[in-house]
């Protein structure tokens, strides 16, 4: 294990699971808020309580219920991440990214990530789901800083398509045959736990952004790391900041998570169906 003492943590927690249930999915889903009831829609196999795996990082978060579901989308095998982790409940980025290594670990060769974000991309709509073509970090540290875990992936690995298209043209065909109306675009993660200020959300718009929010771009960096092939959706819950003449709150984004909810559950199973 080479006295790495992430891998060694990992390890451990991949035991823990293994105690429980010797399920190997092929496809890691992370659900975000609003996602939370999709569990509902999976052929349940086993569950495992975060709290059950020593040395897991609990999440906080209102909406994010913390355990791992495993089981069946129709007829592919799952796990389904129901709570995620974030940067900014305090945890260092190693425990924030732990959850998809340890998936990758247990077998998942896929990672679907979805997430609540604010429309930076004026023609977005509270509601609107978007594919994520590609990403930008901002002020997030790279999960990827310090020793590298060559058990895991090489030391710099290539960026340059960390969604791949092959999964992206699969949920655009999901789409198109439900008629699920799907915007496309880059995504910003920032670490939150305040909503981003005016002045950000324009940075982000000149620098290329479609929607921002505080999760998925560090997974997806090491999902891409120890060689997973990556796809994500945003349902776009609020416009973010200075859009409109409504501050923002925690509670409209649950709204909206909550009414986008069905056919962004449609949608994953769709897709999930054509991986």
């Amino acid at each position: 294990m080479g006295g790495n003492p992430i891998y060694e943590k990992l390890s451990d927690c991949v035991k823990a699971v293994r105690e429980k249930t010797d399920f190997v999915p092929r496809v890691a889903i992370v659900l975000g808020s609003g996602l939370g009831d999709y569990a509902a829609q999976i052929k349940v196999e086993a569950e495992v309580s975060y709290g059950e795996i020593k040395g897991f990082p609990v999440s906080t978060v209102p909406g994010h219920a913390g355990r791992f579901v495993f089981g069946y989308v129709e007829q592919v095998p799952v796990v389904c991440m129901k709570g995620r982790v974030h940067y900014y409940e305090g945890y260092d980025i190693s425990d924030v990214v732990l959850p998809v290594r340890l998936m990758r670990l247990l077998g998942a060769e896929i990672l679907f990530l979805t997430n609540a974000a604010g429309g930076v991309n004026t023609s977005f709509h509270a509601g609107d789901l978007m594919m994520l073509k590609d990403h930008l970090s901002v002020f997030v540290p790279n999960p990827l800083i310090g020793a590298n875990m060559e058990e895991l992936g090489p030391r710099f690995p290539d960026m340059s398509q960390v969604y791949d298209a092959e999964l992206q043209e699969k949920i655009r065909k999901a789409a198109k045959e439900n008629a699920i109306f799907l915007q496309e675009g880059v995504y910003a993660q920032l670490t939150g736990p305040s909503f981003e200020s005016p002045a950000e959300i324009r940075m982000l718009r000149a620098l290329g952004c479609d929607a921002v929010g505080m999760s998925t771009v560090v997974e997806a960096i090491a999902a891409c790391h120890c060689g997973m092939r990556v796809c994500g959706i945003s349902c776009i819950c609020n416009l973010a900041a200075g859009m409109s003449a409504n501050p923002l709150s925690h509670e409209e984004v649950q709204a909206a998570a909550d009414e986008a909810a069905p056919r962004f559950a449609k949608l994953v199973t769709e897709a999930v169906m054509r991986f």
